[in-house]
């Protein structure tokens, strides 16, 4: 049985003025798989994620996402079938934690407080953070913002969510507490692609890792075949440069 494909990259490209960020990139995600984007800082990795919730505007192409091809006209209703989370957590300071699950879905799906307020507490029980509700994201560590973060993206009920190297900004010891909510996504069967130098995370969850340079995709291949067994010589130098610390 084939998968149901649910993005669908044709030969995108995208320029910064006379800097080409992304070149020719044909690559398509089916419904619930895991796919880790890796690569050197620069290589077009976070363009090409951003460009799936229009973030980011290519130059050319075809782009189609849940089955709506990526425009003015379709959006909006791409991005409440989309999430992300970023590498800053972005969250409202001066919001406590459970008010910032419950503005989105009271403002967009039109909830009322307490079915938002319900859902919100569900999500944070899924990160397990639930008992930091009523505390303000400066009294919170980096990870346990990072989750709250992904608890918010959660509330929206996406089909896809996106992750854009989510735990860079963390400290090593706050990187395992993200790491396993993420892999605890995964395991559900919810559709992420991840852009992360997590190698360790990639090998575990990710059914296919793409890996970029110059803003190309140079090799496509399942984590043990990428990582034990890479074909391009770019893809071996990186992987000795990043797996030799």
């Amino acid at each position: 049985m084939t998968k149901e494909t649910v993005i669908s990259f044709q030969n995108i490209n995208k320029w910064y003025g006379d800097f080409q960020a992304l070149k020719n990139i044909n690559l398509t995600i089916t419904r619930g798989e895991k796919l880790v984007i890796c690569g050197p800082s620069g290589s077009g990795k976070s363009t090409l994620i951003r460009c799936i919730n229009g973030l980011e505007q290519f130059s050319e192409g075809q782009l189609e996402v849940a089955g709506h091809s990526l425009n003015a006209q379709h959006l909006k209703r791409i991005r409440g079938q989309v999430g992300m989370v970023f590498q800053h957590f972005n969250l409202f300071p001066h919001m406590t934690v459970r008010e910032n699950l419950t503005l989105a879905p009271r403002r967009t799906r039109k909830m009322n407080k307490q079915d938002a307020d319900q859902l919100a507490m569900e999500y944070l029980e899924r990160v397990h953070i639930a008992h930091q509700a009523d505390k303000y994201p400066a009294q919170l560590s980096g990870g346990q913002q990072q989750r709250v973060a992904i608890a918010r993206s959660l509330c929206m009920k996406p089909d896809i969510l996106l992750f854009d190297e989510p735990t860079s900004a963390l400290d090593p010891e706050m990187i395992r507490e993200v790491l396993d909510v993420m892999t605890e996504l995964a395991e559900e069967g919810m559709t992420m692609i991840c852009v992360t130098h997590e190698m360790g995370f990639a090998r575990k969850v990710a059914d296919r890792v793409v890996f970029m340079d110059e803003g190309e995709i140079v090799e496509v291949a399942p984590p043990a075949q990428l990582f034990d067994a890479p074909k391009h010589p770019r893809t071996q130098l990186f992987l000795e440069q990043i797996l030799s610390y």
